[in-house]
């Protein structure tokens, strides 16, 4: 009878020891694409450099990759970008399984006249919602710097700003 005891005992111990070791995550990753219009809001710079908000569209894939632009539009006139700029940037997003998206998002534009002048945004921290794969209320913060210094020495700046971009809802 005490062997019986001690071997329910041990099951026992095993069984209620056994439950607390369940592993349920919560971060089940997923990921996003996301499209549409954004407006970028710099702030810092001095002469030129301290206006350069501007308005762009762009696709990228489930999960990021490379924008794929289709328009810019600066909302400030400024002599840093006047005409033919050129626009690359990348994007990882990911998507939790309550369907906050996080990420980077990088762009650089690079003048056509005058020649020389590159801005780059860096965006190490992008939040929103997913709904059905695609980001929605997208926000980017990070830091920007602005070089070259062509057709204005203002045109360029010593320390980093920093900048929100901003999907649009439409």
């Amino acid at each position: 009878m005490k062997k019986f005891a001690l071997l329910a005992l041990v099951a026992l111990e095993i069984l209620v020891c056994g439950c607390g070791t369940s592993t349920n995550s919560s971060t089940t990753t997923t990921t996003t694409s996301a499209s549409g219009k954004w407006q970028a809001t710099l702030v810092g710079g001095k002469g030129q450099s301290g206006a350069i908000d501007f308005v762009t569209s762009f696709s990228v894939g489930a999960g990021g990759g490379t924008l794929s632009f289709t328009a810019l539009t600066f909302l400030t006139t400024n002599s840093c970008f006047v005409s033919g700029q050129t626009l690359s940037g990348s994007a990882t997003l990911t998507t939790d399984s309550s369907n906050n998206v996080t990420g980077t998002l990088n762009i650089t534009v690079t003048s056509g006249t005058p020649a020389g002048n590159t801005l780059t945004l860096t965006g190490d921290t992008v939040t929103g919602t997913s709904n059905s794969g695609v980001l929605t209320n997208g926000k980017v913060t990070g830091t920007w710097t602005l070089t070259g210094g062509a057709g204005d020495p203002t045109c360029a700046t010593s320390q980093p700003g920093t900048f929100t971009l901003t999907q649009s809802s439409s």
